[in-house]
């Protein structure tokens, strides 16, 4: 296929003629309720057919020689290898006289973690090395996830995900000697282990051994099943504890601190209602008979903690913005599983979101959203407020590690432009100190403003937003502008640290992240306001955001770079179907962007309950209406558009990103390119399972970075040291 792309004048290959890689539109219609859905593209789907690998080997060729030779590469390549090239450390644990942590000189493709018995030694670096992923792989490709230390601290579980992929093997470590059990749980996905009280060995979500395949396999996965491991013995023969009731529902389980109680989660798919079940731990960590605690899924319950026969939990039942409750297991046994009798509220609903609740020394930490921004309060054992811990503001809570009878905890935050910062709390007086465990990487702005702005969406609803400058940036003078949003899950968007943020906004761009509906910032309705059949109202708080941007003169419609991951992948490419003619760039990585066949791969019917399922007439019309595959209208003068994906994303599978850019290649009437770049041997990204290997994260970043700044006219800034 040919386009004529003029681009920029500052774009390199300026009015060249483009030769997209040719991509087969085969006639594949399917009927659906009566609605006949045409699906060209729909070979792509198959990673391992020749066709498909031909084509995207054309497409890896045609956009790295193209990014190669941004002018901004190089230096956007350097900023990121000095944010990430910096010294950075995790948040402390400790269980059975041991300290975790997890630490990067920054020349490590992957974080290693330590441990020490004393933890002054561990915050000195002198703790002892017990993993490093290069073990596995020098190259960065097998990451670690779920490191957890048993209760009496002798071992140390941890996941091995191999490119990117969200399969894990479980595996168990002697934290004195450093040598590996024989022990290898292999057919398992997310979450962390949960170990027994008598570290007798954990639980985790498990799947049938059929099941595991490829990380680039776009297959859709079974269901799974709760099990138990026990140390010592093989995997066949782990206990199912929970076997869903049904081909959704997904358990999650917990042991309260004092290793009473195993406390189960169960929820259709990723949906914030659950039931929650429990079962008395007894000698030799037997479990004991299931009592309901909520029997119905009709409010979302989380566990905060216990003590003795009370179980503490945040829920948002009768509480838009959450609240603490405690329940008598006793008396429930013999009163029912709704709030009655049993139950009593500790924490009452407040302006802000309780978000969550954690059991530490004789009291509880409580994490507060004050519009979209943390605090960070200690409560008495009653609910009673002890006082707020001293945080620079704006920030997110990246970690809360406290246990019940522990004389301290840990609490790790960010900002949008600095990394972890962890503060340990002496729980008896209050105290707090912050751990020297990180510095601001060299060469980064040193000063930059944080405000708030405040838009109105198409239905009149105030949308908030942060926007994020350098200090000494001149006012009044719009300029490029990178906009991020999500807007889904009840997912809050606080002042996480990305790298590519200090980097954009050292470079001299403005960043804006959005509150959308659907996300956690302001409660449960503000998260329903935006599911399903009202899922319109997100994409129309982004655009009223963009337009405000604008209106405000921040930024220019030929500025603006419309970003987005994952559901955000998903946001800004209905953004892009919708108002083409809103930005100069949209940059999706991967995203979700055939919302009719998105239940058919791996893990994807799990979010049926937020996006709607295309196997009912009623979720159909209106998932049609939005998904951005079937939205690409030919003749369409489209933005310069760079869609990034993985190909091991077994999450959201790169069929999303593949068949969405071969549709916008063939329809595009524009001047600016539509690429594709395909991260090799990497998944979903992010942190944990997920989590990229440091040279491709530099990599990627600064090749998104670079051609945000190319089409928006950005022209860097020097370095403030």
């Amino acid at each position: 296929m040919t386009r004529s792309v003029d681009g920029a004048s500052r774009a390199p290959g300026a009015g060249r003629t483009w030769r997209y890689p040719p991509a087969d539109r085969d006639d594949v219609v399917e009927t659906r309720h009566g609605t006949p859905v045409a699906d060209p593209y729909r070979w792509l789907e198959e990673p391992g057919a020749v066709r498909t690998r031909r084509w995207v080997a054309a497409q890896r060729e045609l956009v790295d020689g193209y990014l190669a030779g941004l002018a901004a590469r190089p230096w956007f390549t350097a900023c990121l290898d000095r944010i990430l090239g910096t010294p950075r450390a995790g948040v402390p644990e400790q269980r059975g006289g041991r300290y975790l942590l997890s630490r990067n000189d920054g020349t490590g493709e992957q974080d290693y973690w330590q441990v020490a018995e004393d933890l002054a030694t561990l915050v000195d670096g002198g703790g002892q090395t017990l993993l490093d992923p290069t073990e596995f792989d020098p190259g960065g490709r097998v990451s670690v996830t779920g490191v957890t230390l048993s209760p009496d601290g002798r071992w140390l579980a941890y996941g091995l995900n191999e490119a990117g992929s969200d399969w894990t093997t479980w595996r168990v470590r002697d934290a004195v000697t450093g040598i590996d059990l024989d022990d290898r749980v292999t057919h398992a996905k997310f979450g962390s282990p949960r170990w027994l009280p008598g570290s007798s060995g954990f639980l985790y979500w498990g799947f049938p051994a059929a099941a595991r395949t490829s990380g680039d396999d776009p297959t859709a996965l079974p269901n799974g099943s709760l099990r138990c491991h026990r140390l010592g013995t093989p995997e066949q023969d782990d206990q199912v504890v929970h076997r869903p009731a049904n081909p959704r529902e997904v358990a999650l389980g917990q042991v309260t601190d004092d290793g009473r109680w195993l406390v189960l989660s169960l929820a259709d798919g990723i949906a914030r209602r659950n039931r929650v079940a429990v079962q008395r731990i007894g000698a030799g960590d037997v479990l004991g008979p299931r009592l309901d605690v909520v029997g119905e899924a009709y409010a979302r319950f989380e566990l905060a903690g216990s003590d003795g026969d009370l179980l503490y939990l945040r829920t948002d039942h009768d509480a838009d913005r959450g609240r603490l409750l405690a329940v008598d297991l006793a008396a429930l046994a013999a009163g029912g599983d709704r709030p009655g009798a049993a139950w009593q509220e500790l924490v009452p609903e407040r302006a802000m979101v309780l978000e969550q609740a954690v059991r530490a020394g004789d009291g509880f930490l409580a994490v507060y959203l004050d519009d979209a921004s943390h605090r960070v309060y200690r409560l008495a054992a009653d609910g009673t407020e002890r006082g707020e811990l001293a945080l620079d503001g704006p920030v997110a809570v990246a970690a809360v590690h406290g246990r019940a009878g522990d004389p301290e905890a840990f609490v790790g935050i960010t900002a949008f432009v600095h990394d972890t910062r962890c503060y340990r709390l002496d729980l008896a007086t209050g105290a707090q100190e912050e751990l020297p465990l990180v510095t601001r990487p060299a060469g980064t702005v040193a000063r930059v403003e944080t405000r708030r702005g405040q838009a109105t969406s198409a239905d009149g609803t105030p949308v908030r937003y942060f926007l994020v400058r350098r200090a000494d940036q001149p006012a009044g003078i719009p300029a490029p502008t990178l906009l991020f949003g999500y807007g889904a899950h009840q997912i809050a968007m606080t002042p996480i640290f990305r790298p590519a943020w200090p980097a954009w906004v050292e470079a001299g761009g403005v960043l804006v992240v959005a509150n959308l509906r659907g996300g956690g910032e302001y409660g449960r309705s503000w998260y329903e306001s935006a599911s399903r059949d009202r899922k319109q109202n997100v994409f129309d708080d982004y655009i009223a955001v963009a337009e405000d941007l604008v209106a405000t003169g921040v930024t220019t419609r030929e500025q603006l770079a419309l970003h987005g991951r994952s559901h955000g992948g998903l946001l800004v490419s209905a953004v892009l179907t919708q108002r083409p003619d809103l930005a100069a760039v949209t940059l999706p990585m991967v995203g979700i962007m055939d919302m009719l066949r998105f239940h058919r791969f791996t893990i994807g019917w799990a979010w049926t309950p937020d996006h709607g399922d295309p196997e009912v007439p009623e979720d159909f019309a209106v998932l049609r209406a939005y998904s951005p595959l079937h939205q690409v209208r030919e003749g369409t003068d489209y933005p310069a558009v760079l869609v990034l994906t993985g190909d091991h994303d077994d999450r959201a599978v790169p069929a999303h990103s593949y068949k969405f850019t071969a549709a916008l290649q063939h329809a595009s009437a524009g001047s600016r390119p539509v690429l594709l770049r395909i991260d090799p041997a990497t998944g979903h990204g992010g942190t944990g399972a997920a989590s990229k290997p440091r040279g491709a994260l530099v990599a990627e970043t600064a090749d998104l970075l670079a051609f945000a700044a190319t089409y928006t006219g950005l022209v860097l800034a020097t370095p403030t040291v």
